[in-house]
């Protein structure tokens, strides 16, 4: 199922596939994004220098980047992708930065980050969960059905969740010492609240 998710709004595109060489892959990529960059607004006008400032404040940091030419169009979409070799086609890369698509790639390992796979999730045990297809074309059709119905309604995503309301809480019961990177699992008493202690005893 190829799949294309903005979480901010939760609209989702999907293409059910047999196969999925790169020539497929990149096509429906092309066309989609393309779609997506014409319902955008008109990009600022910038000069060329806080243009070129735009695209490398999104490369900090990152292994993986394009180069960034003198004359790089407007930045105008940020695109997440897997580390699958097809996405590093120099050819799809090239026509992502010629339309101003800025692709940031997850560290391997790191599938989780890419929400595409969390909604695919979704899309799939919603349309399959129970059900007994009996041709990849009706496999197909249920996940695209399905895709059509989320989007009628479709739910924003933000980051978030169990795991990190989990983390939060842990480390709200952590005390840090010293202003150091320890910490402790209890309050430790000041220096002045023993002394009160001891005076008083």
């Amino acid at each position: 199922m190829l799949t294309l998710f903005h979480p901010a709004t939760g609209q989702v595109r999907v293409k059910g596939i047999t196969t999925c060489p790169n020539g497929v892959l990149h096509a429906w990529l092309q066309e989609q994004l393309t779609q997506i960059l014409a319902l955008l607004p008109a990009p600022l006008e910038l000069s060329p220098a806080q243009n070129r400032e735009r695209w490398q404040h999104w490369q900090e940091g990152l292994q993986i980047a394009p180069s960034i030419g003198e004359d790089m169009p407007p930045l105008r979409l940020l695109l997440a992708l897997d580390n699958l070799s097809g996405h590093h086609t120099p050819s799809f890369v090239m026509w992502l930065c010629e339309h101003g698509i800025m692709p940031l790639y997850t560290p391997l390992g790191g599938s989780w980050l890419n929400m595409s796979e969390s909604i695919q999730r979704i899309i799939v045990r919603r349309a399959l969960d129970g059900e007994h297809p009996s041709t990849p074309q009706q496999i197909i059709d249920w996940l695209e059905q399905t895709a059509e119905g989320w989007n009628a309604d479709p739910t924003p995503f933000v980051w978030g969740g169990k795991r990190k309301r989990r983390r939060d809480r842990a480390r709200d019961r952590r005390h840090a010492l010293g202003g150091s990177g320890a910490y402790s699992r209890r309050v430790l008493r000041s220096h002045r609240t023993l002394v009160a202690q001891r005076q008083e005893a």
